[in-house]
């Protein structure tokens, strides 16, 4: 689109005019074949579409320049997609290859810490592929806990992240087990070079453009989840292995082994999770989700449990009661008035992937 087009579109409404059509088309994704057809699960359907919303004016108004990169928080309590981790603090920054940049922090003591460098084509709906990545145990730190990080497509002496001829983004991933105790890594990033540049201002273009893709990430990122979740439809109430080639091609963590499926229970039955086997490993954990992939609310209840967090049985194995009420176990994950969504189990930096067992139960027989 030229620059003379935007101009047009802009000043007789037709750019706005045209996001707000593209919004009310994105709004019958709820309405996919498969998804459930109640209030509630609807409800929290157009909400999701609100959060994709409001994620991707940040991404595409708001932000977005990557010669003034600004590490942000794409994904938490109230903005979740793609199966997102609780015990993530999820950052991201827009990338231009032809640029050079640095990374500074300081460590901190949170349990995992993760660099990415992807090509993020989620607005198009061609997933997420990873170029470039580090993570925390490959990086020199200083004795005051402090490192610097190069980002570039050449390679560089000491610490450097490398980019490929498609890189747009940067992902950064820190996991806690226990949030209460650890703190979180402080980072900056900059394009080297900056500092006599200023960001340029805005323009109809760049405005026309933010507003086309908001609508494309809306629709693509919505249909490509909704679409994942029919897919564990199979193997309800299952904790089954994913398809590991395509979490990676959607920006899974190169470090995690992932499980998901679909679960389903009636207000008298409970989901028994079993792992016999917990293997040497950096952390794991169990999330639940609602239809659209969403992590439930867990600031205001327990839907989740990590390495740290769960209670162990004696002989080492690992028990989670996915149930409406409290059962008489201390790892109850809470449904949040759900009877029907979607769960993740992660192995995080285990070299072995044991399988890990599920099956339903009247509430009763507990």
């Amino acid at each position: 689109m030229s620059e003379q087009d935007s101009n047009e579109r802009v000043m007789s409404g037709q750019a706005w005019a045209d996001f707000c059509d593209g919004l009310k088309e994105a709004g019958q994704l709820v309405f996919a074949e498969k998804a459930p057809a109640t209030p509630f699960d609807r409800a929290e359907g157009y909400r999701y579409l609100s959060r994709m919303l409001r994620a991707g004016l940040e991404s595409f108004v708001e932000g977005g320049d990557p010669a003034f990169p600004v590490l942000r928080c794409p994904a938490h309590e109230t903005i979740k997609l793609g199966a997102d981790n609780p015990d993530n603090h999820y950052q991201s920054a827009p990338l231009n290859p032809q640029y050079d940049y640095r990374l500074k922090g300081s460590r901190g003591t949170v349990d995992y810490l993760g660099f990415g460098t992807v090509i993020n084509r989620y607005s198009s709906g061609g997933g997420m592929k990873t170029d470039g990545f580090l993570d925390s145990r490959e990086i020199e730190i200083d004795g005051e806990g402090n490192f610097e990080i190069i980002i570039s497509q050449r390679e560089q002496p000491g610490n450097w992240l490398r980019m490929g001829p498609e890189t747009n983004s940067l992902n950064v991933r820190q996991t806690f087990q226990d949030r209460k105790r650890e703190v979180r890594a402080e980072l900056t990033l900059e394009r080297i070079g900056w500092e006599n540049d200023r960001p340029a201002p805005l323009t109809p273009e760049k405005l026309d453009r933010g507003l086309q893709g908001t609508v494309q990430f809306v629709k693509m990122t919505t249909g490509l989840f909704e679409g994942w979740a029919e897919s564990f439809l199979p193997t309800t109430n299952q904790v089954a292995p994913a398809d590991q080639a395509y979490c990676q091609a959607i920006g899974g963590d190169p470090n995690i082994y992932y499980f998901h499926s679909a679960w389903e229970l009636a207000d008298d039955e409970a989901l028994v999770v079993e792992a016999p086997v917990i293997p040497q490993c950096q952390t794991w954990n169990f999330v639940l989700q609602n239809w659209w992939m969403e992590s439930l609310d867990f600031r205001y209840h327990n839907i989740h449990f990590n390495k740290h967090t769960a209670h162990y049985e004696p002989d080492g194995s690992v028990k989670i009661i996915v149930a409406h009420q409290k059962p008489d176990h201390p790892n109850w994950v809470e449904t949040t008035g759900h009877n029907r969504g979607t769960l993740c189990w992660r192995w995080i930096g285990a070299k072995e992937h044991p399988p890990v067992n599920a099956r339903v139960v009247k509430f009763s027989e507990l």
